[in-house]
């Protein structure tokens, strides 16, 4: 079961912000990650969450 986060990403090409679902991850540190991609340009966008 993958824990996803929808919501607010800010994409660096298209210099906005932008609505999305991606999967969240746990880096080596713990720090909780989620990872989408732009809906519009396509880039990869990533967002870090707090540990709770």
């Amino acid at each position: 079961m993958a824990d996803t986060y929808k919501g607010s990403f800010y994409c660096v090409k298209c210099k906005d912000h932008r609505d999305a679902e991606g999967k969240i991850e746990v880096n080596a540190k713990g720090t909780r990650i989620a990872k989408a991609k732009c809906p519009v340009c396509g880039t990869n966008l990533t967002r870090f969450l707090p540990k709770a």
